[in-house]
């Protein structure tokens, strides 16, 4: 999806001359393609028998989703659950978590 978003509209052909070797399948590369654009963060453009991709969702909605994604499917939507699991794991610290519960309450308070 980065490559949307920094690029613009691509073909699958154009994304490819972005890695460096060994570069992934042209097909595997496709598979991947079409499946951002049936989940809904692509669309495409038809030019003869081939496709130009582009982002129809932003970064930080493509973020939001994501992340709602995750938290529904490996914490069972519970985002208590998710930041728990960060913070016993040492992936956040307790003065970030502090930091966290402040901007939460700052912005409730508005």
């Amino acid at each position: 999806m980065g490559y949307f978003w920094k690029e613009g509209a691509l073909f699958v052909k154009e994304i490819l001359a972005f890695y460096e070797e060994p570069k992934p399948h042209f097909n595997t590369l496709s598979t991947i393609v079409r499946g951002l654009e049936e989940k809904g963060f692509l669309a495409h453009h038809t030019y003869g028998n081939t496709y130009q991709y582009y982002a129809v969702v932003s970064e930080n909605d493509f973020r939001n989703i994501t992340l709602k994604s995750v938290v529904s499917k490996y914490f069972n939507n519970s985002y208590l659950s998710a930041v728990s699991s960060l913070v016993k794991e040492e992936e956040i610290s307790l003065d970030e978590l502090r930091k966290l519960i402040d901007e939460v309450e700052g912005a409730h308070k508005k």
